[in-house]
Protein backbone atom coordinates (compact mmCIF):
# COMPACT_ATOMS: atom_id res chain seq x y z
CA UNK A 1 0.00 0.00 0.00
CA UNK A 2 2.82 2.20 0.49
CA UNK A 3 4.85 1.57 -2.92
CA UNK A 4 2.69 2.30 -6.07
CA UNK A 5 1.77 5.26 -7.29
CA UNK A 6 -1.32 7.35 -7.40
CA UNK A 7 -3.92 6.08 -10.26
CA UNK A 8 -4.17 9.59 -11.69
CA UNK A 9 -0.17 9.65 -12.36
CA UNK A 10 0.56 5.75 -12.77
CA UNK A 11 -1.72 5.34 -15.88
CA UNK A 12 -0.42 8.14 -17.93
CA UNK A 13 2.17 6.86 -20.16
CA UNK A 14 5.33 8.84 -21.20
CA UNK A 15 3.70 9.85 -23.87
CA UNK A 16 1.55 12.45 -21.75
CA UNK A 17 4.40 13.17 -19.17
CA UNK A 18 6.94 14.32 -21.37
CA UNK A 19 4.66 16.71 -23.62
CA UNK A 20 5.19 19.42 -21.23
CA UNK A 21 9.02 19.19 -21.79
CA UNK A 22 8.68 18.73 -25.23
CA UNK A 23 6.46 21.59 -26.18
CA UNK A 24 8.39 24.46 -23.66
CA UNK A 25 11.82 24.13 -24.91
CA UNK A 26 11.65 25.21 -27.53
CA UNK A 27 9.60 24.69 -30.93
CA UNK A 28 10.76 21.28 -32.62
CA UNK A 29 8.84 22.03 -35.90
CA UNK A 30 6.65 19.77 -34.46
CA UNK A 31 2.50 20.09 -34.69
CA UNK A 32 0.80 22.90 -32.18
CA UNK A 33 4.24 24.11 -30.83
CA UNK A 34 4.32 27.45 -31.77
CA UNK A 35 2.96 28.98 -28.57
CA UNK A 36 5.21 27.55 -25.78
CA UNK A 37 4.37 29.50 -22.58
CA UNK A 38 0.60 29.17 -23.29
CA UNK A 39 0.11 25.89 -21.38
CA UNK A 40 2.35 26.94 -18.30
CA UNK A 41 0.45 30.54 -17.68
CA UNK A 42 -3.13 28.54 -18.70
CA UNK A 43 -1.96 26.54 -15.76
CA UNK A 44 -1.19 28.89 -13.49
CA UNK A 45 -4.51 30.74 -14.26
CA UNK A 46 -6.83 27.42 -13.35
CA UNK A 47 -4.68 26.74 -9.94
CA UNK A 48 -5.92 30.64 -9.11
CA UNK A 49 -9.21 30.18 -9.63
CA UNK A 50 -10.06 26.53 -8.97
CA UNK A 51 -9.42 26.52 -5.36
CA UNK A 52 -12.20 28.41 -3.91
CA UNK A 53 -15.30 26.84 -5.64
CA UNK A 54 -13.34 23.38 -5.44
CA UNK A 55 -13.06 23.53 -1.61
CA UNK A 56 -16.45 24.67 -1.32
CA UNK A 57 -17.45 21.53 -3.13
CA UNK A 58 -14.80 19.23 -1.50
CA UNK A 59 -16.19 20.72 2.41
CA UNK A 60 -19.74 19.63 1.70
CA UNK A 61 -19.05 16.07 -0.28
CA UNK A 62 -17.07 15.35 3.04
CA UNK A 63 -19.92 16.82 5.40
CA UNK A 64 -22.51 15.07 3.59
CA UNK A 65 -20.43 11.36 3.32
CA UNK A 66 -19.33 12.02 7.42
CA UNK A 67 -22.77 12.51 8.26
CA UNK A 68 -23.89 9.74 6.60
CA UNK A 69 -21.40 7.78 8.43
CA UNK A 70 -22.80 8.82 11.59
CA UNK A 71 -26.21 7.83 11.29
CA UNK A 72 -24.92 4.32 9.69
CA UNK A 73 -23.28 4.09 13.17
CA UNK A 74 -26.17 5.52 15.24
CA UNK A 75 -28.83 2.83 13.20
CA UNK A 76 -26.27 -0.04 13.02
CA UNK A 77 -25.58 -0.03 16.20
CA UNK A 78 -29.36 -0.50 17.05
CA UNK A 79 -29.33 3.32 18.26
CA UNK A 80 -26.36 2.87 20.11
CA UNK A 81 -27.21 -0.01 21.61
CA UNK A 82 -24.36 -2.59 20.80
CA UNK A 83 -21.98 0.45 20.65
CA UNK A 84 -18.88 0.42 23.10
CA UNK A 85 -18.08 3.66 24.64
CA UNK A 86 -14.59 2.17 25.04
CA UNK A 87 -14.16 2.41 21.30
CA UNK A 88 -15.55 6.17 20.76
CA UNK A 89 -12.12 7.88 19.86
CA UNK A 90 -11.90 5.19 17.23
CA UNK A 91 -15.31 6.14 16.19
CA UNK A 92 -14.72 9.89 15.92
CA UNK A 93 -11.55 8.89 14.26
CA UNK A 94 -12.75 7.12 11.46
CA UNK A 95 -15.80 10.04 10.74
CA UNK A 96 -12.83 12.66 10.21
CA UNK A 97 -11.59 9.98 7.66
CA UNK A 98 -14.76 9.87 6.12
CA UNK A 99 -14.87 13.28 5.70
CA UNK A 100 -10.92 13.28 5.11
CA UNK A 101 -11.49 10.81 1.79
CA UNK A 102 -14.54 13.06 0.60
CA UNK A 103 -12.62 16.17 0.76
CA UNK A 104 -9.30 14.59 -1.41
CA UNK A 105 -11.29 12.51 -3.54
CA UNK A 106 -13.46 15.49 -4.69
CA UNK A 107 -10.64 17.76 -5.19
CA UNK A 108 -8.45 15.03 -7.13
CA UNK A 109 -11.44 14.14 -9.38
CA UNK A 110 -12.29 18.25 -10.28
CA UNK A 111 -8.70 18.29 -11.70
CA UNK A 112 -9.07 18.36 -16.05
CA UNK A 113 -6.70 14.89 -16.27
CA UNK A 114 -8.09 13.36 -13.25
CA UNK A 115 -11.92 14.11 -13.77
CA UNK A 116 -11.59 12.73 -17.39
CA UNK A 117 -9.95 9.70 -16.47
CA UNK A 118 -12.54 9.35 -13.41
CA UNK A 119 -15.13 9.38 -16.44
CA UNK A 120 -13.96 7.37 -19.02
CA UNK A 121 -12.83 4.52 -16.26
CA UNK A 122 -16.29 4.08 -14.51
CA UNK A 123 -18.10 4.41 -18.09
CA UNK A 124 -16.27 1.39 -19.14
CA UNK A 125 -17.13 -0.05 -15.66
CA UNK A 126 -20.38 -0.10 -15.89
CA UNK A 127 -20.76 -0.37 -19.62
CA UNK A 128 -23.20 -2.73 -20.80
CA UNK A 129 -21.54 -3.71 -24.16
CA UNK A 130 -18.22 -4.42 -22.09
CA UNK A 131 -19.69 -7.10 -20.13
CA UNK A 132 -21.36 -8.39 -23.12
CA UNK A 133 -18.40 -8.74 -25.26
CA UNK A 134 -15.76 -9.37 -22.47
CA UNK A 135 -17.79 -10.66 -19.51
CA UNK A 136 -14.68 -12.22 -17.81
CA UNK A 137 -12.98 -9.23 -17.97
CA UNK A 138 -13.82 -7.14 -14.84
CA UNK A 139 -13.45 -10.16 -12.63
CA UNK A 140 -10.29 -11.15 -13.78
CA UNK A 141 -8.48 -7.28 -13.56
CA UNK A 142 -10.38 -6.80 -9.81
CA UNK A 143 -8.46 -10.13 -9.06
CA UNK A 144 -5.45 -9.48 -10.86
CA UNK A 145 -4.71 -5.82 -11.06
CA UNK A 146 -6.86 -4.82 -7.12
CA UNK A 147 -6.46 -7.88 -4.95
CA UNK A 148 -3.10 -9.42 -6.49
CA UNK A 149 -1.60 -6.19 -8.07
CA UNK A 150 0.48 -7.93 -10.47
CA UNK A 151 2.09 -5.19 -11.79
CA UNK A 152 4.18 -4.88 -8.90
CA UNK A 153 5.58 -7.96 -9.89
CA UNK A 154 7.63 -6.35 -12.62
CA UNK A 155 9.10 -4.43 -10.58
CA UNK A 156 10.37 -7.08 -8.42
CA UNK A 157 8.95 -10.03 -6.79
CA UNK A 158 10.37 -8.60 -3.25
CA UNK A 159 8.90 -5.76 -3.42
CA UNK A 160 5.25 -7.15 -4.74
CA UNK A 161 5.64 -10.23 -1.77
CA UNK A 162 5.95 -7.29 0.89
CA UNK A 163 3.08 -5.57 -0.84
CA UNK A 164 0.76 -8.68 -0.54
CA UNK A 165 1.44 -9.02 2.79
CA UNK A 166 1.09 -5.02 3.81
CA UNK A 167 -2.23 -5.09 1.65
CA UNK A 168 -4.32 -8.37 2.71
CA UNK A 169 -3.19 -7.63 6.43
CA UNK A 170 -4.46 -4.45 6.22
CA UNK A 171 -7.74 -5.41 4.73
CA UNK A 172 -8.51 -8.25 7.29
CA UNK A 173 -7.49 -5.60 10.31
CA UNK A 174 -10.49 -3.24 8.36
CA UNK A 175 -12.74 -5.58 8.07
CA UNK A 176 -12.70 -6.23 11.64
CA UNK A 177 -12.15 -3.36 13.18
CA UNK A 178 -14.36 -0.81 11.30
CA UNK A 179 -17.38 -3.13 12.07
CA UNK A 180 -16.68 -3.44 15.58
CA UNK A 181 -15.84 0.13 16.45
CA UNK A 182 -19.24 1.18 14.74
CA UNK A 183 -21.24 -1.39 17.22
CA UNK A 184 -22.20 -3.52 14.25
CA UNK A 185 -20.20 -6.49 15.12
CA UNK A 186 -20.74 -7.85 18.51
CA UNK A 187 -19.49 -11.33 20.88
CA UNK A 188 -22.06 -12.34 23.32
CA UNK A 189 -21.43 -14.98 25.55
CA UNK A 190 -24.05 -17.79 25.72
CA UNK A 191 -23.83 -18.72 28.97
CA UNK A 192 -22.10 -15.29 30.64
CA UNK A 193 -18.91 -16.74 30.99
CA UNK A 194 -18.11 -18.41 27.69
CA UNK A 195 -16.49 -20.80 26.18
CA UNK A 196 -19.46 -20.62 23.86
CA UNK A 197 -20.10 -17.16 21.94
CA UNK A 198 -22.38 -15.65 19.24
CA UNK A 199 -21.16 -13.28 16.37
CA UNK A 200 -23.89 -10.79 15.51
CA UNK A 201 -24.25 -8.46 12.90
CA UNK A 202 -26.97 -5.40 13.70
CA UNK A 203 -28.22 -7.79 16.35
CA UNK A 204 -28.70 -10.57 14.23
CA UNK A 205 -26.89 -13.49 15.18
CA UNK A 206 -24.62 -15.27 12.19
CA UNK A 207 -22.44 -17.50 13.74
CA UNK A 208 -22.19 -19.71 16.90
CA UNK A 209 -18.52 -20.27 18.02
CA UNK A 210 -16.56 -22.02 20.86
CA UNK A 211 -13.80 -19.90 21.82
CA UNK A 212 -11.29 -22.94 22.73
CA UNK A 213 -12.00 -24.30 19.33
CA UNK A 214 -9.53 -22.93 16.13
CA UNK A 215 -12.59 -20.83 14.76
CA UNK A 216 -12.76 -19.19 18.17
CA UNK A 217 -9.20 -18.73 18.54
CA UNK A 218 -9.32 -17.06 15.00
CA UNK A 219 -12.11 -14.95 16.01
CA UNK A 220 -10.23 -12.94 18.95
CA UNK A 221 -6.79 -13.52 17.10
CA UNK A 222 -7.79 -11.54 13.62
CA UNK A 223 -5.65 -8.51 14.26
CA UNK A 224 -3.13 -10.60 15.80
CA UNK A 225 -2.93 -12.53 12.70
CA UNK A 226 -3.26 -9.25 10.37
CA UNK A 227 -0.37 -7.82 12.77
CA UNK A 228 2.04 -10.77 11.81
CA UNK A 229 1.35 -10.07 7.85
CA UNK A 230 2.02 -6.55 8.12
CA UNK A 231 5.13 -6.33 10.13
CA UNK A 232 7.64 -8.11 7.42
CA UNK A 233 6.06 -6.24 4.76
CA UNK A 234 6.36 -2.48 6.16
CA UNK A 235 10.00 -3.85 7.46
CA UNK A 236 11.13 -4.88 4.18
CA UNK A 237 9.71 -1.33 2.81
CA UNK A 238 11.35 0.76 5.16
CA UNK A 239 14.75 -1.65 5.26
CA UNK A 240 14.81 -0.52 1.36
CA UNK A 241 14.07 3.22 2.36
CA UNK A 242 16.88 3.13 4.36
CA UNK A 243 19.17 1.21 1.94
CA UNK A 244 18.26 1.87 -2.03
CA UNK A 245 19.93 4.57 -3.59
CA UNK A 246 16.81 5.25 -6.05
CA UNK A 247 14.47 4.95 -2.82
CA UNK A 248 17.11 7.95 -0.77
CA UNK A 249 17.05 10.09 -3.81
CA UNK A 250 13.57 11.50 -3.98
CA UNK A 251 11.54 10.03 -0.42
CA UNK A 252 10.60 12.56 1.78
CA UNK A 253 10.18 11.28 5.58
CA UNK A 254 6.33 12.59 6.23
CA UNK A 255 5.63 11.35 3.21
CA UNK A 256 6.97 7.88 2.62
CA UNK A 257 8.54 6.64 5.93
CA UNK A 258 5.22 8.07 8.82
CA UNK A 259 3.01 5.56 6.90
CA UNK A 260 5.40 2.40 7.00
CA UNK A 261 6.24 3.69 10.95
CA UNK A 262 2.86 4.06 11.80
CA UNK A 263 1.94 0.43 10.36
CA UNK A 264 4.58 -0.53 12.44
CA UNK A 265 3.88 0.59 15.45
CA UNK A 266 0.09 -0.05 14.97
CA UNK A 267 1.31 -3.46 14.48
CA UNK A 268 3.80 -3.98 17.35
CA UNK A 269 1.51 -2.53 20.21
CA UNK A 270 -1.15 -4.90 19.39
CA UNK A 271 0.71 -7.51 19.73
CA UNK A 272 2.16 -6.12 22.81
CA UNK A 273 -1.68 -6.14 24.60
CA UNK A 274 -2.41 -9.70 23.30
CA UNK A 275 1.23 -10.53 24.75
CA UNK A 276 0.11 -7.93 27.90
CA UNK A 277 -2.84 -10.08 28.74
CA UNK A 278 -1.89 -13.77 28.17
CA UNK A 279 2.06 -13.69 29.90
CA UNK A 280 1.73 -10.39 32.15
CA UNK A 281 -1.87 -11.01 33.50
CA UNK A 282 -2.66 -7.84 32.25
CA UNK A 283 0.98 -5.88 33.10
CA UNK A 284 1.61 -2.52 31.34
CA UNK A 285 -2.21 -3.40 29.24
CA UNK A 286 -3.33 0.52 29.77
CA UNK A 287 -0.33 2.15 28.97
CA UNK A 288 -0.18 -0.22 25.50
CA UNK A 289 -3.84 0.16 24.78
CA UNK A 290 -3.55 3.93 24.96
CA UNK A 291 -0.09 4.28 22.92
CA UNK A 292 -2.38 1.98 20.48
CA UNK A 293 -4.98 3.83 20.28
CA UNK A 294 -2.98 6.88 19.50
CA UNK A 295 -1.52 5.38 16.51
CA UNK A 296 -4.62 3.91 14.69
CA UNK A 297 -6.50 7.33 15.50
CA UNK A 298 -3.21 9.08 13.86
CA UNK A 299 -3.05 6.62 10.99
CA UNK A 300 -6.54 7.15 10.14
CA UNK A 301 -6.74 10.63 10.07
CA UNK A 302 -3.47 10.63 7.81
CA UNK A 303 -5.08 8.28 5.18
CA UNK A 304 -6.55 11.17 3.37
CA UNK A 305 -3.90 13.30 3.35
CA UNK A 306 -0.86 11.22 2.93
CA UNK A 307 0.49 8.18 1.05
CA UNK A 308 -2.22 6.11 1.95
CA UNK A 309 -4.59 7.97 -0.28
CA UNK A 310 -3.81 5.65 -3.48
CA UNK A 311 -5.78 3.07 -1.35
CA UNK A 312 -8.92 5.05 -2.14
CA UNK A 313 -7.15 5.84 -6.12
CA UNK A 314 -6.63 2.65 -6.32
CA UNK A 315 -10.34 0.88 -7.28
CA UNK A 316 -10.76 3.94 -10.00
CA UNK A 317 -7.39 2.67 -11.90
CA UNK A 318 -9.49 -0.54 -12.34
CA UNK A 319 -12.21 1.18 -14.91
CA UNK A 320 -9.15 2.88 -16.47
CA UNK A 321 -7.63 -0.54 -17.06
CA UNK A 322 -10.75 -1.59 -18.48
CA UNK A 323 -10.80 1.24 -20.73
CA UNK A 324 -7.79 0.50 -22.16
CA UNK A 325 -8.71 -3.04 -22.23
CA UNK A 326 -11.40 -3.45 -24.11
CA UNK A 327 -9.98 -0.61 -26.73
CA UNK A 328 -7.33 -3.39 -27.10
CA UNK A 329 -9.52 -6.07 -27.99
CA UNK A 330 -10.74 -3.74 -31.13
CA UNK A 331 -7.84 -3.47 -32.34
CA UNK A 332 -7.42 0.43 -31.92
CA UNK A 333 -3.96 0.49 -31.11
CA UNK A 334 -2.25 4.19 -31.84
CA UNK A 335 0.98 4.13 -33.96
CA UNK A 336 3.62 6.68 -33.51
CA UNK A 337 3.17 9.38 -36.29
CA UNK A 338 7.28 9.16 -36.69
CA UNK A 339 8.09 5.63 -36.54
CA UNK A 340 5.04 4.17 -36.45
CA UNK A 341 5.30 1.93 -33.17
CA UNK A 342 2.72 1.26 -31.14
CA UNK A 343 2.10 4.05 -28.35
CA UNK A 344 -1.23 3.13 -26.83
CA UNK A 345 -4.91 2.67 -27.59
CA UNK A 346 -6.22 4.82 -29.91
CA UNK A 347 -9.05 6.04 -27.69
CA UNK A 348 -6.44 6.72 -24.52
CA UNK A 349 -4.52 9.00 -26.82
CA UNK A 350 -7.22 10.56 -27.58
CA UNK A 351 -8.26 10.82 -24.26
CA UNK A 352 -4.94 12.23 -23.37
CA UNK A 353 -4.84 15.15 -25.85
CA UNK A 354 -8.66 15.84 -24.63
CA UNK A 355 -7.00 16.03 -21.10
CA UNK A 356 -4.11 18.45 -22.76
CA UNK A 357 -6.86 20.69 -24.45
CA UNK A 358 -8.86 21.30 -21.32
CA UNK A 359 -5.85 22.12 -19.71
CA UNK A 360 -5.60 24.94 -22.65
CA UNK A 361 -2.29 23.38 -23.44
CA UNK A 362 -1.06 24.22 -27.32
CA UNK A 363 0.93 20.91 -28.33
CA UNK A 364 -1.51 18.14 -27.32
CA UNK A 365 -0.52 16.70 -31.00
CA UNK A 366 2.40 15.74 -29.43
CA UNK A 367 0.66 13.03 -27.61
CA UNK A 368 0.65 11.24 -31.02
CA UNK A 369 4.25 10.75 -31.32
CA UNK A 370 6.28 7.97 -29.10
CA UNK A 371 8.32 9.10 -26.26
CA UNK A 372 11.79 8.33 -28.35
CA UNK A 373 10.38 10.09 -31.07
CA UNK A 374 9.88 13.10 -28.84
CA UNK A 375 13.53 13.41 -27.91
CA UNK A 376 15.01 13.20 -30.83
CA UNK A 377 12.27 15.78 -32.30
CA UNK A 378 13.72 18.00 -29.29
CA UNK A 379 17.44 17.03 -29.82
CA UNK A 380 16.40 17.92 -33.31
CA UNK A 381 15.08 21.32 -32.61
CA UNK A 382 18.37 22.44 -29.88
CA UNK A 383 20.52 21.57 -33.32
CA UNK A 384 18.73 23.99 -35.40
CA UNK A 385 17.30 27.06 -33.63
CA UNK A 386 19.76 26.81 -30.20
CA UNK A 387 23.21 26.08 -32.99
CA UNK A 388 25.58 23.27 -32.14
CA UNK A 389 27.83 23.35 -29.04
CA UNK A 390 25.04 26.12 -27.31
CA UNK A 391 27.22 29.17 -28.21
Amino acid sequence: MTEPPEPAAAEQPETGARTGTTGTTGGTGGPDSRQPGRGAAAAARAARSLPQSVSGRAALAGAVVSGLLILAIVFGSRLLHDFDSALLPYAVATVFLAFGVAYRYTVWVSAPGARRLFRKGWRSLFSAENFRRTPTALPKMIATYLGFQKFLGARSHARWAAHQLIFWGCILAALITFPLTWGWFTFTSDSGAGPGYAMRIWGIKVLGFDSLSFIGWVMFHGLDLAAVLVIPGAGYFLWRRMKDRGAITGQRFAYDMVPLLALIVISVTGLLLTFSSIFLHGGGYEFLAVLHMVSVVFTLIYIPFGKFFHIVQRPAAVGMQLFKYTARQDDEVFACRRCEEPIDTGPYVENLRGTMRDLEFGFDAWAEYCPRCKRVLRGNAYLTQVKKGFK
